[in-house]
């Protein structure tokens, strides 16, 4: 147990985490355990008395305070024409606060008396002591769906397009806003259930065809709220703006930078030159130039361009189109690095040693030209011996010493070890109609890893310069896996006859010990994948918990301000930092990094599922027009409900229900992640290959039904009983007793690798 803290600790704790003020949480916090919630409970009790403390409900907060969540009561406009609201539960001996609605083009429009739910963010320097956003209203929370209408006699139905989804909706006929049979439609439940028990609904949006080319990204786009129109306001500042001039400025026109990017890419962000280092302390070593597009000059804070590049986030791709967080006035052309042009830049000259060690940076606010825009494969080729017409001239002065600095920090990377997963990515390919072509996997260069490698040391550079100048940022925190899931990922690894080190601090050499060990064995993508889910997600703090993943104790984003409003932070706090002008980071923003953290977080996060969504959804396309035909692959995860296969072809993830997986009865055992035959004792697990037939693939819900065929070239028999009925108890008991004997053998067999 820790140290009980002390009442100014806890004070601290409670407004620094809001939404984490239940005493459990308090608790955890501080390492208090057992018998000791007793002295807590009493020291939040004084706290309370002294009236330092309010209890709502089961939660502690600051008397004058509102919670984070909190029901309000619309005002209605003032004289501006703001959104105002109040409290309904302020309960501070002060005046109550005013609550500026901030209402998403989404939302719907809320009138005076209103009650809603809202989301609050204190705020400082203004008239207004709170901004909101509407969670929903009280009362009035309808359930919304995307699906594909269709016409009848009475209105029409619409079938909803969400794999988790499977109740058609009935729409009557006053309902239907003109939609036409076919058509993908967005509606709102408007009512109590109807005919057959299906829930009423009124269609909102008319979206089109849905079978149409390229709408599968904007099915996911409308269905995960991503804002994908800028408003006018947005587009009307970011056309006025003019190109940056040298005043306050370093010329850096004369360095030699290129940019190296993918070969389609539309912009261009970061730059990168790199010399053999002539200091006579620093023999062989090297100097190294990344170069950024100074986005900060023109989206300042407070103006239309940040508020909505803090709304979106971040940039979302998908295979046929960018949403992308500025609008391309900025995004495309004057934040776009591009070749011959001048253009504004924060770029930082870090020095390393032979051995890719950095000694040290310093960063600059400056004009630069880049010399060449380039692409990862013809670079690679002017490395391997033979450059094109473009590369030819470069190579002396660019592209060998880039190489030469990869290399020295090649050996830095191997000392840091960070972690090593081998995830092939796989890359849909279109036709210019939006037709699937091809998935392929990406190719992995040495000139990926060298830019990789280049951008990393550069965000460390801007987080350890910013630390020691004790400026707020945003770090990028990675933290190491919880207990539980590196239990589960050990007993992955030992039933594949591995070893994940125990009883010891955990670093990621110990990780890459476990994945090298799989590499080239059966169990390779098992323990990849396995290895990937038992990781944490990294997400942005203004508090610094260093980076698991890439072994680093400060990280941050830098490198990507046109489409990462994270790495927009850390360029206004570097402004700031340095005094290069007045338009870094403010006092405003400063005041609300936790909740901008929490916000382009959760955008993250948005954006992933949307193009993962999208992706499903092409990969079904591709395979719609192959059912019936048997792929080979592996059980990449195992459910109450059936098993999911990751084909190898394509990548795609499909499900095997759990009726057609045999002829006997399986159980699912969550603790050990597998299904076991009642009568046969087949054991399925994760990362087995397998044999599968393709049932069924759905473009319009991307879903993708599997039947199994054979496991580890074992076939599997079909016949009576399709999966169906109850397990014979005893049939079941004599299974169990197989299956632990295999354990058995598969423990003997790690032990004489040992």
């Amino acid at each position: 147990m820790k140290q009980m803290p002390t009442k100014a600790e806890i004070l601290t704790w409670i407004s620094e985490n809001p939404t984490l003020a239940a005493k459990r949480d308090i608790a955890k916090a501080f390492g208090i355990k057992g018998a000791a919630k007793i002295d807590l409970k009493r020291l939040l009790r004084e706290l309370e008395d002294e009236g330092h403390l309010a209890k709502r409900k089961k939660t502690y907060r600051e008397p004058d305070r509102l919670p984070p969540v909190s029901v309000l009561e619309v005002i209605g406009p003032d004289a501006g024409g703001d959104l105002l609201a109040r409290p309904l539960e302020w309960q501070g001996d002060g005046p109550e606060p005013t609550i500026l609605l901030v209402l998403r083009g989404s939302d719907p429009a809320l009138g005076a008396g209103e009650r809603i739910l809202g989301k609050l963010i204190q705020v400082k320097g203004e008239t207004h002591q709170y901004e909101g956003r509407l969670i929903r209203r009280i009362g009035h929370n309808p359930q919304k769906v995307l699906g594909i209408f269709r016409k009848g006699t009475e209105g029409g139905r619409i079938l909803p397009i969400d794999k988790g989804q499977a109740l058609e909706w009935m729409v009557e006929p006053a309902a239907t806003g003109g939609a036409k049979d076919g058509e993908l439609v967005e509606a709102e439940r408007s009512g109590p259930k109807g005919r057959m028990g299906l829930p009423r609904a009124r269609i909102l949006a008319r979206l089109g065809d849905p079978s149409a080319p390229r709408a599968v990204s904007l099915i996911a786009i409308h269905q995960h709220g991503i804002p994908d129109d800028f408003p006018d306001a947005v587009i009307a500042e970011a056309d006025a703006m003019t190109p940056a001039g040298l005043e306050g400025r370093e010329d850096l026109r004369d360095l030699p930078l290129v940019t190296i990017d993918p070969w389609d890419a539309r912009d261009h962000d970061d730059a990168c030159y790199a010399h053999a280092d002539d200091a006579p302390d620093n023999e062989g070593g090297h100097v190294i130039w990344v170069a950024i597009a100074d986005v900060a000059h023109y989206v300042t804070p407070g103006s239309a361009l940040d508020a909505e590049a803090r709304n979106r986030g971040n940039s979302s791709y998908f295979p046929d189109r960018v949403v992308p967080m500025l609008p391309d006035r900025l995004s495309g052309d004057l934040c776009s690095l591009h070749e011959g042009v001048p253009r504004a830049c924060i770029a930082v000259r870090m020095r390393i040693d032979e051995f890719g060690e950095k000694i040290d940076q310093t960063f600059h606010r400056a004009i630069m030209r880049s010399d060449a825009s380039l692409n990862y494969q013809e670079v690679q080729a002017a490395q391997d011996g033979a450059p094109n017409d473009k590369c030819a001239p470069l190579m002396e002065e660019v592209i060998a010493p880039l190489y030469a600095a990869y290399d020295a920090l090649k050996i830095a990377r191997k000392h840091r070890q960070p972690l090593d997963l081998d995830l092939p990515e796989r890359k849909v390919i279109l036709s210019d109609e939006g037709k699937v072509l091809s998935v392929n996997f990406t190719e992995r260069l040495d000139a990926h890893k060298l830019i990789e490698e280049f951008m990393v040391l550069a965000n460390v550079a801007a987080a350890e310069t910013l630390a020691a100048k004790k400026s707020p940022l945003l770090y990028r925190v990675h933290e190491e896996p919880p207990i539980e899931k590196l239990d589960a990922l050990r007993e992955v690894a030992e039933a594949a006859g591995l070893v994940l080190a125990k009883g010891q601090v955990l670093k990621t050499s110990h990780i890459n010990a476990l994945l090298h060990g799989a590499a080239d064995t059966d169990h390779a993508e098992q323990i990849n994948m396995s290895t990937l889910r038992a990781m944490t997600q990294a997400y942005y703090s203004p508090a610094n918990f260093s980076h698991f993943g890439l072994a680093l104790m400060a990280y941050a984003h830098f490198t990507s301000p046109i489409r990462r409003y994270a790495d927009l932070i850390v360029h206004r706090a570097l402004i700031s930092a340095h005094g290069w002008g007045d338009d870094g980071l403010s006092r405003a923003e400063i005041d609300q990094l936790e909740a901008t953290a929490q916000h382009i977080s959760e955008t993250e996060r948005r954006s992933m599922m949307a193009e993962r969504d999208t992706n499903d959804r092409y990969l079904a396309a591709f395979l719609s027009e192959r059912v019936g035909e048997e792929f080979s692959g592996r059980i990449s995860g195992i459910a109450s409900f059936g098993a999911f296969v990751k084909l190898d072809e394509t990548g795609a993830d499909g499900l095997i229900p759990m009726r057609s997986i045999g002829h006997e009865y399986f159980v699912h055992d969550a603790g050990s992640a597998t299904l076991m035959g009642s009568e046969s004792g087949r054991i399925i697990r994760l990362g087995q290959s397998v044999t599968v037939k393709l049932a069924e693939a759905l473009p319009v819900t991307g879903g993708i039904a599997l039947e199994l065929v054979s496991v580890e070239g074992k076939a599997m028999p079909q016949g009576r009983g399709q999966g169906r009925g109850k397990p014979p108890q005893r049939k079941l008991g004599a299974a169990k007793k197989k299956a632990a004997k295999a354990g058995r053998k598969v423990e003997r067999t790690r032990r004489a690798k040992l």
